[in-house]
C-alpha cells in the first residue's frame, strides 16, 4: 500500500538523487444497507476490518454477527465498501449519518450534532493488570510490526497487547482512528475478548480514540504520545487506564493506575 517517488535529498551541504516510499491514501466510502453513510480518507488495506471496526465502534451494530456481508467496489475516485446488516438499523443510520469527507487527523468530522460528538460512554469493567515492563514491551513490539511505517514514515498503528500472548494483532493507516477501527474489526472477526488486553497506539490520544476503546470494552490504552485534556477526562469517567508518553522504560499514568502493578501506590488525578 505504498508507491515509490523520485526526488532529491539535501545532506551534508549537497543535493543528491533520492527515493521516497509514500503511503497510499484513498477515499473510502462505507455504504450501509445500500445508502452511503461515511467517507474516510484511509490506507486501502484491511478494509473489511475497517468496516467491521467502524460499525462496532460507531455502535451501528452490537456484534460482528449482525454483519451479513461486505463487498468492495473499486470506483474511479475511490473505493466503496458496501456492508449489509442482518437486522434493520435504519434508525441508527439516520441518527449517526456522516455526509462529508473526514481528513485523516480527525475521527469526528461529519458528525451532525454535538451530542453525538460528546456521547455518553458506559464505564469499562476490564480487570486487566500489566507490569511496567509489559507496557514498555507492548510499544516495542508494536514498533516492530509497523511494516508500512518503516517504509513510508507517515502512518499510524494500533495494536492489541495481551499479558501472556504478547502483541496479538496490529493494523496501520494514515488515520489513527482508522487504524483503531481496523484493529477492533480484526479482533472481532477472531472472537478475541478485547477487555483481556490493552490497546497500543502510536499517536496522540484524542477523544474519539478513547470513545472507540470504551465502546469496544478495552480498559487500557498505551500510547507513545500524550493525550488531550478532554480525552483524559473521558478516560477517567469511562474507567480506562491511560499509560502515555512511553519512552523506553518510562511512561506516565494519568487515569486509573490500579491496572499497572505498583501504579496504584501513587495518586493519579
Amino acid at each position: 500500500m505504498h508507491r515509490t517517488f523520485e526526488g532529491a535529498a539535501y545532506k551534508q551541504g549537497r543535493f543528491s538523487p533520492a527515493q521516497r516510499e509514500l503511503a497510499e491514501e484513498t477515499a473510502v466510502a462505507i455504504s450501509c444497507n445500500g445508502s452511503s453513510h461515511a467517507v474516510l480518507m484511509a490506507t486501502p488495506a484491511d478494509l473489511d476490518d475497517l468496516v467491521i471496526g467502524f460499525s462496532l465502534a460507531e455502535r451501528l451494530v452490537s456484534s460482528v454477527d449482525e454483519i451479513e456481508d461486505i463487498n468492495r467496489l473499486d470506483c474511479e475516485r475511490g473505493i466503496d465498501m458496501q456492508v449489509r446488516f442482518v437486522s434493520d438499523v435504519a434508525g441508527k443510520l439516520a441518527e449517526r449519518r456522516r455526509s462529508m469527507v473526514g481528513p485523516v487527523g480527525c475521527g469526528l468530522c461529519g458528525i451532525e450534532s454535538l451530542d453525538m460528538a460528546m456521547r455518553d460512554i458506559e464505564p469499562v469493567s476490564a480487570e486487566l493488570c500489566l507490569s511496567p515492563e509489559q507496557i514498555a514491551n507492548a510499544v516495542h513490539m508494536l514498533t516492530k510490526q509497523q511494516v508500512l511505517n518503516f517504509k513510508t514514515r507517515s502512518v499510524h498503528a494500533a495494536g492489541w497487547y495481551h499479558p501472556t500472548r504478547g502483541l496479538v494483532a496490529a493494523r496501520e493507516d494514515v488515520g489513527r482512528h482508522n487504524a483503531l477501527d481496523k484493529l477492533i474489526g480484526a479482533l472481532a472477526k477472531r472472537g478475541e475478548h478485547i477487555a483481556s488486553g490493552a490497546i497500543v497506539m502510536t499517536s496522540r490520544l484524542s477523544i474519539e480514540l478513547v470513545q472507540k476503546a470504551a465502546v469496544a470494552g478495552c480498559g487500557m490504552i498505551i500510547s507513545i504520545s500524550a493525550p488531550t485534556a478532554i480525552a483524559v477526562e473521558l478516560a477517567d469517567k469511562a474507567n480506562i487506564t491511560l499509560a502515555t508518553v512511553v519512552r523506553d522504560e518510562d511512561f506516565e499514568l494519568l487515569t486509573h493506575p490500579q491496572r499497572v502493578a505498583g501504579g496504584g501506590e501513587h495518586h493519579v488525578a
